[in-house]
């Protein structure tokens, strides 16, 4: 493998080992796991779900740092440079680290002329896995990627599974309602070992599933909470309660269920991992995640968030509708062909009056002609502008240079569109209209 020399080379490589982007199931990655003898000494806590998972890592990432743990984060998919995806002790790990640990991953896939097939995700995770497990941790946080029972992160036996909120999203594999998808989701929980539900409504067969299996159940609304006025909130959980806690610096009403449930995580591990009261007033207040629902200084106003599925936009539009008044709403929006674009569009479609569809680059996009297809066939208003675009960066400038100084720009959807915009680092706005 000695053309294998970077990072990139690596990943190309790891594309095309596989026949099938996606390959459900543990068989494969399980056995090269245990040829690389894959193990952790520290307590994992693995979070599953449809919206709010990396949130959820977020934050109790920044926590546990304020607590003085030595953390390591394992997060997908990356909204620009695959090495977001995984931070020890809060930092993006460097490309020499993983290029040392795919090569360890290739050895053991390859051991002995007995060759093991790996998809992209499979193979990329024993990476981050083997990298997270000899870094010395006092504490590892992993994302599902996708679904739970048969996602490669669920190799491991969890300490403590959190389970974020549930809806409708790659139904073509976990199935196409909430019941099937949570049955999925609920494939991380261990017997005996706590599971953290911040679902206000989750699905019966999560709650079956953790009856059936003897699992700690820790369901918000009945084992922990939260209330809150404008300024300040509060959480109160089995045995313990935080009082007068600043908002999460991650934006939106929905971040509360996420910060819920990872205070309950936390208060589930107290005996291994104890945290102070002031360690979880700063985490909280200090927690950073590009994406979601991030606000960029400047004007316009300049929102980028990775909403792309119903659940998600519906969360986007009660945030943006809770900024108050934007005379003009531009949309920037991309996103995968296989999203329920017509849901989507009726719930935040009566926000934006201008439309700036975007190409992507992946196969699995759906084109911005199509996406402006797709919304023109839902009746929408008659006043508003839509027009289409080859990348989002493209997108991006046309809304800059269309918006007055007062008027809000909105750039959502697949990572895909919000990475896209990021790529060249945080842009810096100032509207054509204030330079004269």
């Amino acid at each position: 493998m000695e053309h294998l020399k970077t990072l990139a080379d690596w990943l190309a490589h790891c594309e095309h080992l596989h026949p099938k982007t996606i390959d459900m199931g543990l068989e494969r990655v399980g056995v090269v796991a245990q040829r690389l003898g894959l193990a952790f000494a520290c307590p994992i806590i693995t979070v599953a779900g449809t919206n709010g998972k990396g949130s959820t890592c977020a934050m109790l990432e920044a926590i546990l740092l304020e607590a003085g743990f030595r953390t390591g984060v394992y997060t997908s998919p990356h909204l620009v440079d695959f090495e977001e995806r995984c931070r020890v002790r809060g930092d993006i790990v460097s490309a020499t680290d993983l290029i040392a640990c795919f090569a360890r991953v290739e050895s053991a896939r390859s051991a002995n002329g007995d060759e093991i097939s790996l998809s992209y995700f499979e193979f990329t995770t024993l990476a981050i896995l083997k990298l997270l497990a000899d870094a010395a941790l006092d504490v590892v946080i992993l994302e599902v990627g996708l679904g739970g029972r048969l996602d490669a992160v669920n190799i491991l036996d969890a300490d403590c599974a959190v389970i974020t909120s549930i809806d409708l999203d790659h139904m073509e594999l976990l199935g196409n309602n909430r019941e099937s998808i949570g049955l999925e989701k609920a494939g991380i929980m261990r017997a005996g070992k706590p599971v953290v539900v911040s679902d206000p409504v989750p699905p019966q067969s999560i709650l079956d599933r953790a009856a059936e299996l003897g699992a700690d159940l820790w369901r918000f609304g009945h084992d922990f909470n939260f209330s809150g006025d404008k300024l300040q909130w509060s959480w109160a959980g089995r045995g313990r309660r935080y009082a007068g806690l600043a908002y999460p610096a991650l934006r939106g009403a929905n971040q509360l269920f996420n910060a819920s449930g990872a205070l309950a995580a936390l208060t589930a591990l107290r005996d291994r991992l104890p945290v102070t009261a002031q360690a979880v007033r700063n985490g909280l207040s200090m927690v950073e995640l590009p994406g979601r629902f991030q606000l960029i200084p400047g004007q316009p106003t300049l929102v980028l968030d990775v909403a792309h599925n119903p659940h998600a936009v519906a969360a986007l539009a009660e945030n943006l509708d809770a900024m108050g008044y934007f005379p003009c709403t531009h949309a920037v929006f991309g996103a995968m062909a296989d999203k329920d674009l017509a849901a989507m569009f009726r719930r935040v479609g009566p926000l934006v009056d201008k439309w700036y569809f975007t190409d992507l680059p992946t196969d699995r996009a759906a084109s911005g002609a199509d996406l402006r297809a797709k919304w023109a066939s839902g009746d929408p208003r008659p006043d508003v502008i839509a027009d289409v675009y080859k990348t989002p960066e493209a997108a991006l400038q046309a809304a800059v240079k269309a918006a007055d100084p007062a008027d809000r720009i909105v750039v959502f959807g697949s990572f895909y569109t919000v990475g896209g915009i990021l790529k060249g680092g945080v842009p810096r706005l100032s509207a054509p209209h204030l330079a004269a």
